[in-house]
């Protein structure tokens, strides 16, 4: 049995695109993130693996050692290697420079203003 991939300007289901972009490693990984509430999409948090997702959607992935932001450009048919898989998305996470390097963990203990690097020198 073949699987047919979606056409131009089609939807596609999140945990299949997740695993054809090769941002997680198997589709039960996928639906694991989604379970979790680390998958958003267009600002809202996705909660189906089922949720169908199309060509201009952002989705932002939070990870274990960093934050994801994709802008989604077509479906795909297969997990390809990584030079097709790029062309499914483009890529708008800030690099490492522009973000502070905070653990999700840490992101959620820290309050506005609680300081920067400058902190330090007590």
């Amino acid at each position: 049995m073949t699987e047919k991939g979606p056409q131009d300007g089609s939807r596609q289901r999140i945990d299949k695109w997740l695993f054809f972009a090769r941002m997680v490693k198997s589709r039960s990984l996928a639906q694991s993130l989604i379970a979790a509430g680390a998958v958003t999409v267009n600002g809202e948090t996705c909660s189906q693996p089922s949720r169908m997702i199309k060509p201009g959607d952002r989705i932002e992935l939070i990870l274990e050692r960093r934050d994801i932001v994709l802008i989604v450009r077509a479906g795909g048919a297969r997990r390809g290697p990584f030079e097709e898989a790029r062309l499914l998305y483009e890529d708008l996470t800030p690099s490492p420079d522009e973000r502070k390097r905070l653990t999700p963990f840490e992101r959620a203990q820290r309050g506005l203003g609680a300081g920067g690097a400058d902190d330090d020198h007590r």
